[in-house]
């Protein structure tokens, strides 16, 4: 069993920044990357990146390349995603999750944090 417990959600306005964080406990066997979903409400949950738990290769949805970074600290158990230039379409609750392979098999979820930009 993984836990996952995010922090770092707020409200910004656009073009503003936050930082997102998810400090991971518990057996991590078969988890092979950390990950961002978000959900904005009437939508359905989408990916938004991945990241080896190596801390190396990362995987970005289209619409926040160039914005968001995400990244791993072993070291700390803990993963992060950086989101510059923040728009409203980024509004969502965000989750974290800890997954087998890109963008699916991801077995452990955080709780969700809320993100809100306003225009």
């Amino acid at each position: 069993q993984v836990q996952l417990v995010e922090s770092g959600g707020g409200s910004v306005q656009a073009g503003g920044s936050l930082r997102l964080s998810c400090a991971a406990s518990g057996n991590a066997y078969a988890v092979y990357y950390m990950a961002w979903f978000r959900q904005a409400p009437g939508k359905e949950r989408e990916g938004v990146a991945h990241v080896h738990i190596g801390g190396v290769n990362t995987y970005y949805t289209a619409s926040v390349k160039g914005r968001f970074t995400i990244s791993q600290d072993n070291a700390k158990n803990t993963a992060y995603l950086q989101m510059n230039s923040l728009k409203p379409e980024d509004t969502a609750t965000y989750y974290c999750a800890a997954c087998r392979a890109v963008w699916k098999d991801c077995n452990y979820w955080g709780q969700g944090t809320q993100v809100t930009v306003s225009s």
